[in-house]
């Protein structure tokens, strides 16, 4: 029985001597890794998830060794611990390393990702630490070294950390392709784990994990709840509330108490614009907190990062601002409080950033909800609601990315080539390419060798040499170009931002500086910056002492609404309706419901409320599926083609995640008798191609398919191509494919990208399914309605003029009473 081996009992005594007892899901899993089995372990964040499994490999150890395993040194790779954040290493070799010391287990652990040094990995290279910690794209990084196959020779376990993360984006198609090697190389013998957070298909996340092999996987669940204890920031006069938003500063009075009376406080927002406006506000609001306020997100420095996730730990600051680059599992222990700045948008994101605070087994998780506009309230009761019901969203695993798999067969290629019957095999094993055809595979061939039908006669696309089966890049510049791209899943193209005087300060997006002229002032890392000169792809900057800048955007933009907070937002409406509520936020919101009863109607979760309104704009048409701005805006668009074949009509569009508007000079012929028919499913995907710009949006994905692809190449370090230059190379070689090899796999997954991940396609067909047996309310009233004027200032926030966005708000206010 497992209980009783030696390293189960070495283990015990350990954490008895800690005054710890291990928690039966631990359990579990040693039991179930010493069966050899391989799975998934979901815990709630701050239970000991990297425990269960990292103890599973060592008591395995002790008993393989139970003479001599505190002696025995370089050992070779034996546990490969994949985790998508280079700033969650750290923290897991830190807690890996002082367990193995306190077992006295001789085990190095070590940490690969872009950020460790040339020194380092070349020490890595001679000698394998027997615990290494990687990013997928390291991981591929490795394996496109000559010989890789004996760094893993001795390797018999590998966990993917934060899997849910993974899934549903193409790291995670890395991580897929990545194990379908390792287990050829390994003849199948290989324990594969991963440690997952909830989600809402989390049986799928096993197969994908897994493939072929998950009928033989477990999943072991904790059983253990998460407290968390979530409380609104209710504002002090609601009426006088901005109905509209997305920064929530006028809230800062409200927040400055909490972060005063708490010792550690994270406070999210959603965007790295946001976070370096609450920076700012928070300082101007409390100079006390200089020094003892830091500022976190994924533009700033890394040495500037590391130092603040260093200083949480050891409870040196007060309080931080930061996004989504402080979601995952880093411990720190001493922080005791979070605020949400503005709806996450999503449950699953939600429970991450709670289970922030209270990161101990039994600790509560405080988390304060501080809404940027009035209806946010509502999503804060709807999130409640879904966190009670255990509502958590999926994540939809990724298909047939054949760019990642080309990038992949070429990484393959420039190490030691592959047999392609082999690697077809292993590849056929993964969930993203199980259903790959054989005539597919034979193109993506071809493509490596030839360039494919249109790109044949162009010395620079024939990469790979094949010798019967077996493919090899013999191109030294080839495969040069190749491993400095390695891993590149396509981000929004970032420039390195520079003091004049030396000093890096972070990154910033070319699309936002390339706006800029000399001399003007921006924000970035909590520094107010101005702008000298960009040369060799780097920002060069001074120090500024002006008042006023200009605080980045970034591409990454505004969150969409999940469905499953779409849904519980619907059931909110219908109960505040109802006026039988209990919720604080809905009680609160009850000027702005009557309000909204009052000029038009509360939609109930079985209904679609259409506003038609006539102002000195023009003619309004405002629709309300509560399903998130990405769903609104291919709507929208889809409503306004339908609605111009019955009769010729120019629109313009505004949405949000509540609904969307269309705006006319003539009236828009939408009736109770024809709304049914102009929100069916008929026809949907030949009128959403006329409808939305698909060839636009197509071209758009492109780019990134043809870098990730290796097509584009982006340059060498410190010469990278301008982005510009790269979306005009992407531009030319679109129209190319789409006029003489319309088969093109790689323009194929671009039109099939901007369907199902830009437009939303089946969430959309699920909306309007919906509707369809849902009761249209129609109503018109005579001014803006609560509901409607978020959607109207998110209109004027997109529109071009030199009048102050608050001036423009204030004039509607004073029009509407």
């Amino acid at each position: 029985m497992q209980q009783r081996s030696g390293g189960w009992k070495v283990i015990n005594k350990w954490l008895e001597d800690k005054e710890l007892k291990p928690f039966k899901f631990q359990e579990d899993a040693w039991k179930a890794y010493l069966q050899g089995k391989s799975g998934i372990v979901n815990a709630p964040t701050g239970f000991g998830k990297t425990f269960s499994l990292f103890l599973g490999a060592v008591i395995s150890w002790i008993d393989s060794h139970p003479k001599d395993y505190s002696g025995k040194t370089k050992n070779g790779l034996q546990l490969l611990w994949v985790t998508p954040l280079r700033a969650l290493a750290k923290d897991l070799g830190r807690a890996m390393e002082t367990a193995l010391q306190e077992l006295n287990v001789s085990w190095e652990v070590g940490i690969r990702s872009g950020d460790t040094a040339t020194s380092v990995r070349a020490a890595q290279k001679r000698q394998m630490p027997e615990v290494l910690i990687i990013t997928p794209e390291s991981l591929h990084v490795l394996m496109g070294q000559k010989e890789y196959a004996n760094i893993f020779k001795k390797l018999h376990t590998v966990v993917v950390d934060e899997w849910h993360e993974l899934i549903g984006s193409k790291r995670g198609v890395q991580v897929e392709l990545a194990l379908s090697r390792l287990r050829g190389l390994k003849a199948g013998a290989l324990k594969v784990w991963g440690i997952s957070a909830t989600i809402g298909n989390l049986d799928e996340a096993l197969e994908v994990l897994l493939g072929p092999y998950h009928k033989d996987g477990i999943i072991i669940r904790s059983n253990l709840k998460k407290n968390i204890a979530l409380k609104s920031v209710i504002p002090d006069e609601i009426e006088n509330y901005p109905w509209a938003g997305h920064l929530g500063i006028r809230m800062l009075p409200q927040a400055l108490p909490i972060i005063e009376e708490s010792q550690t406080t994270l406070v999210f927002t959603n965007t790295r614009s946001q976070s370096e406006i609450w920076y700012q506000a928070l300082l101007k609001a409390d100079p006390m907190l200089a020094g003892a306020l830091a500022l976190h997100h994924g533009s700033i420095d890394q040495e500037l990062r590391i130092w603040v996730e260093e200083a949480l730990h050891n409870g040196i600051l007060k309080a931080v601002v930061c996004t989504a680059s402080l979601d995952l599992g880093v411990d720190f222990r001493p922080v005791d409080i979070v605020i949400q700045v503005g709806s996450p948008k999503g449950v699953a994101r939600f429970l991450q950033r709670a289970g922030r605070s209270g990161h101990q087994p039994g600790a509560v998780s405080r988390i304060f909800f501080l809404p940027t506009h009035a209806l946010e309230l509502v999503e804060a009761a709807a999130l409640k609601a879904a966190i009670n019901e255990g509502l958590v969203e999926s994540r939809m695993p990724v298909l047939l990315a054949f760019d990642v798999l080309l990038q992949y067969l070429m990484t393959l290629a420039v190490s030691d080539g592959f047999y392609a019957s082999e690697i077809y095999e292993e590849v056929k094993k993964t969930f993203c390419y199980q259903d790959l055809t054989e005539d597919e595979w034979t193109w993506l061939l071809a493509f490596l060798t030839t360039g494919g039908d249109a790109l044949g006669g162009y010395d620079e696309f024939k990469k790979v040499e094949r010798e019967g089966d077996f493919y090899i890049c013999r191109n030294r510049t080839m495969a040069m170009r190749h491993r400095l791209h390695i891993g590149t899943i396509v981000s929004d193209a970032m420039l390195n931002v520079k003091f004049l005087s030396g000093g890096y300060v972070g990154v910033i997006e070319e699309g936002f500086i390339s706006r800029l002229q000399p001399g003007d002032t921006f924000t970035l890392a909590g520094r107010n910056l101005e702008f000298v000169m960009i040369k060799d792809m780097t920002v060069l900057v001074r120090k500024s002492n002006a008042k006023r800048t200009i605080v980045p955007s970034y591409q990454g933009g505004r969150i969409p609404l999940s469905s499953n907070l779409g849904r519980m937002l619907r059931e909110k409406f219908n109960e505040a309706l109802s006026r039988k509520t209990s919720d604080p936020e809905l009680i609160a919101l009850q000027p702005l419901f009557r309000l909204q009863e009052e000029l038009s109607h509360i939609p109930k979760d079985n209904e679609l409320l259409i506003e038609q309104i006539k102002t000195k704009d023009g003619y309004h048409l405002f629709v309300y599926p509560f399903e998130g701005r990405l769903v609104h805006e291919v709507m929208a668009a889809l409503l306004a083609y339908r609605i111009s074949r019955i009769q010729p009509i120019t629109f313009s569009i505004a949405m949000n995640d509540y609904g969307f508007e269309l705006l006319s000079d003539q009236p828009i012929p939408v009736t109770a008798e024809n709304a049914k028919m102009l929100l069916s499913t008929d026809n949907l995907l030949t009128e959403l191609q006329t409808s939305v710009n698909a060839t636009e949006m197509a071209r758009r994905k492109f780019r990134d398919i043809a870098v990730i692809s290796g097509l584009i190449f982006q340059g060498y370090p410190g010469k990278h191509k301008a982005n510009r230059h790269l979306q005009s190379s992407a531009s030319l070689l679109f129209n190319v494919f789409k006029d003489y090899d319309p088969d093109n796999l790689l323009l194929r997954q671009a039109f099939n990208e901007a369907f199902f991940y830009q437009m939303e396609e089946a969430r959309l067909r699920e909306t309007l399914e919906r509707i369809a047996v849902s009761r249209i309310v129609i109503t018109t009233p005579e001014k803006l309605t609560p509901f409607c004027f978020p959607i109207k200032v998110d209109s004027l926030r997109d529109t071009m003029t030199s009048e102050k966005l608050e001036d423009r708000i204030k004039k509607l206010i004073a029009v509407n009473g």
